[in-house]
Parts: C-alpha cells; structure tokens; sequence
C-alpha cells in the first residue's frame, strides 16, 4: 500500500516518537507544569525527536507542540501539531491506553493525521482523500469506517470525562452532560484520543471533548472523516475546530446534530 510522501513521513515521525516513549513507560519521573498538568521525558523527548525530523527534511514547515510550542517560518503553508503523549496521566499511571498524535494542517486544513497507542501497537491514520486505515502490530493495515447511522436512544456515547459540564462546570463551559448520558443508549467515560480512534472504527457512535488544545484535535480530524464521520467543536464548527478549543466526533450527521443539541440544552438543575 503506497502513501503520499506526507504521510509516509507522518509514520517516521511516529516510528521517531515510539522510539523515545516505550523505554520510559512504567520507567519514568513524573514532574507538574506549571499549568497544574503533567509531563515526563517521554513527552519531551519523543517531541523534540519528532521535530529535529521535521526541520530537517522539511525546514519551510512550522511546527506547534504541545511541550515546545511553535517553531519554523510564520508564514508556511504546512504545519505540523504533535502531541507526543496524549494521555499522559495514564502514561504516568501504568495503563497503555496513551496516544502518539501527528497532525497536518495544510494551508489550515487537516490533511494528515496520526493517531497511535505504542503500548498496543495499534496506528490510525488517514489522509484527505485517502481512507482512514488501521494497522495492529505486525498484520497489514485494514480499511476502518465509522458505524451505521442510530438515532441517540440506540448510540454508544463516550465523553473523555465531566470537565466542563453540568457536572464539573468550567470557567466559561458547561455542557449538558447529564442530559446526554441519559438520552443515550449506553455512556461512558473513555479518555483521550483512545474515544475518538473508536470513533473511527466503528466501536463508538459518538465521542465528546468539552475542552481540547490543537495538538489534542488535529491528527484526529483527517481519521474521523476518512473513516466516514463528523468532527466539529461543540458549536458545530467545522472549518475551524482545530484551534476551537472542543471536538465532537460521530458516525453520521443526524446523530452529531442529537449530540450537539442535547449537549446545549438549557441545564435543568
């Protein structure tokens, strides 16, 4: 199976980060930022081995990172958005259902994505255009897609937790997270990306991330749409959900607008 150079490259990087990651897990310091989240040497080496890669064979490209922020030209057409651990707190607690996110963004949009579990040696990946493919440890990528449409009362539903919600409101944010674990035909907490790769595989109808960075977002989007769904912010933003601070992904679209609308109803308390 070929792929473009721009993807091919998206697998290095991630071959580059799964390198500097494995041998630290469940080996590894633990030290707080100063935003009260998490970090280890896993997260900043795996980056910064990803980006001497990239300015290396393509130094015109930008860079955005969770760890070293931006870097490169101002005014490039590509821009790389890494997350080399996403999931760090169950990085930090043992559990392999952390991700590796390579993102894309070309002239803005999201052309390219990798989403992978190195503890699992499971890699998503998509580009536009291309399909969203699943590779497991040594077998041969398959073709994934999302799961027949279902109306909410029938749907799988997973949120990466309560923050900014009725439950545990945040500053600005409070989605009616009660209303759709209700509506819903099964709920349930699944963190990170792990909820939104599921999405892709048709495990999940519908997946929900009230508060989100770029680096969260942008290798998520081309998999979720080359697997067949939907990916917007909270307000239905579709063009701009990178940088929109949210992510919702679904199946189909008639379910994504359930998802949405009962994620804005009035919260009765």
């Amino acid at each position: 199976m070929s792929h473009s150079d721009s993807l091919a490259f998206a697998l290095e990087l991630n071959r580059l980060a799964e390198a500097e990651i494995l041998p630290r897990f469940r080996n590894v310091a633990v030290e707080t930022k100063a935003d009260g989240t998490v970090v280890t040497a896993a997260d900043r080496e795996a980056e910064r081995a990803m980006r001497a890669k990239i300015h290396d064979r393509f130094p015109e490209d930008a860079v955005l990172g969770e760890e070293w922020g931006e870097s490169g030209p101002k005014d490039a057409r590509r821009r790389w958005i890494l997350d080399p651990v996403d999931g760090t707190i169950w990085f930090t607690l043992g559990v392999p259902v952390f991700g590796t996110l390579i993102g894309l963004l070309d002239e803005g949009r999201p052309s390219v994505g990798v989403c992978a579990f190195p503890a699992l040696g499971r890699v998503l990946y998509a580009e536009s255009g291309g399909g969203c493919f699943l590779r497991v440890k040594d077998e041969s990528p398959a073709r994934v897609h999302v799961a027949a449409p279902v109306p909410l009362a029938e749907a799988r539903i997973s949120a990466c937790g309560p923050h900014g919600s009725d439950i545990q409101p945040a500053p600005g944010r409070a989605v009616n997270m009660t209303a759709l674990i209700r509506g819903s035909g099964a709920f349930r907490f699944i963190g990170d990306c792990l909820q939104h790769a599921l999405v892709c595989e048709g495990r999940v109808h519908s997946a929900v991330d009230t508060i989100m960075k770029p680096w969260d977002i942008a290798a998520l989007v081309p998999c979720v749409r080359e697997a067949g769904g939907v990916a917007t912010s909270l307000d239905g933003d579709a063009d701009g959900v990178v940088f929109s601070g949210s992510l919702v992904t679904s199946s189909d679209a008639a379910l994504h607008r359930q998802v949405l609308e009962t994620l804005a109803a009035q919260v009765m308390l």
